[in-house]
């Protein structure tokens, strides 16, 4: 068993699907499965629903985009399904009201919704009803979608930030044992979900925005002499991607808008801080003074006689008390 099946396994242990009431056993078919557990030589029986994928909603805080999912992605597993005949895994979901809240299975909703939209109506929804926290939900479906391509990595590190401050009260060290990552790993998806909103507008779908590119931006829009320049062209690219989809035009791709970023920071001529310079007369060395960041820098050289440099620095304290 991969280790990604084992950790969900890890969560769910100890967790027991909630039995069927008695009204939905007439009118729902259930599947039950067995897993014999070696060790005492008991069962544990889980029961499996099949129901009408509108009695589902997805959980809010859901790692997976459901409004980027149409035909087009989800084809492969539309054929399965009309090739296997059902839906071979189940979702995983909880009870929310009458219906139930979608934690692992976004896209076999959406495949079963299309084939029931289009001439198939009777595929219905498998699930396995799960009693989860928050956080646990939150393990489960990271754990599930990791490894999997089509969630970008901008949706992995909103769904990490917002994760580390509702689960483990801002400390990534915690969360980072929780999810057994490493600190490194989780920080570099939590720097990509801090970059502006008109950087990620700048791409042509958030899916195309990758933790590489946070790396690369990060020192230019953390330097004051080059964020303007790159947020600006930003601005530009995300009109040209606003216009070619309303026009229908082919978008600009991701790796020229990274190059047309980068560009603009490398383009940028970065201006030497204002210098002053104290001295008590323009025969004699003295105190270089710059400004930076809202700090003071001061230079002069080792060799400065003592008197020059008492006379140099009583001028620039004359001048900070003014």
């Amino acid at each position: 068993m991969s280790k990604r099946h084992d950790a969900i396994n890890d969560i769910l242990k100890g967790f027991d699907a909630p039995k069927p009431a008695a009204e939905d056993r007439g009118g729902a078919r259930f599947l039950k499965r067995s897993n014999a557990l070696a060790d005492s030589g008991e069962r544990e029986e889980k029961t499996l629903r099949w129901v009408d994928p509108a009695q589902c909603v997805m959980w809010e805080r859901h790692n997976r985009e459901y409004a980027l999912l149409n035909e087009h992605s989800c084809a492969d597993l539309i054929n399965s399904i009309k090739a296997q005949g059902r839906q071979e895994f189940p979702a995983i979901v909880r009870k929310k009201g009458d219906g139930y809240e979608v934690i692992c299975g976004a896209r076999r909703h959406f495949a079963i919704s299309w084939l029931r939209a289009n001439n198939y109506p009777q595929f219905r929804y498998l699930i396995d009803v799960r009693d989860l926290t928050d956080e646990e939900a939150f393990r489960l479906a990271d754990i599930e979608n990791r490894d999997r391509e089509d969630i970008s990595d901008y949706e992995r590190a909103r769904d990490y930030a917002q994760a580390l401050e509702a689960y483990y009260g801002g400390r990534q060290k915690a969360m980072a044992e929780r999810l057994e990552v490493s600190e490194g790993w989780l920080s570099r998806y939590l720097q990509l979900a801090k970059l502006p909103d008109i950087i990620i507008q700048s791409y042509a779908s958030l899916r195309e925005v990758k933790e590489l590119h946070a790396r690369t931006l990060k020192p230019l829009l953390a330097d004051s002499a080059t964020r303007d320049a790159v947020l600006q062209v930003a601005a530009d690219l995300a009109a040209e991607q606003a216009t070619a989809r309303k026009e229908g035009a082919a978008p600009v791709v991701a790796a020229q808008v990274l190059a047309r970023l980068k560009a603009a920071g490398a383009g940028t001529k970065r201006v030497r801080p204002a210098e002053t310079v104290f001295r008590r007369s323009p025969h004699e060395g003295g105190i270089v003074m710059s400004r930076k960041g809202g700090k003071i820098t001061l230079e002069f050289s080792d060799t400065l006689p003592d008197e020059e440099l008492r006379s140099a620095f009583e001028q620039f304290m004359q001048a900070r008390r003014s």
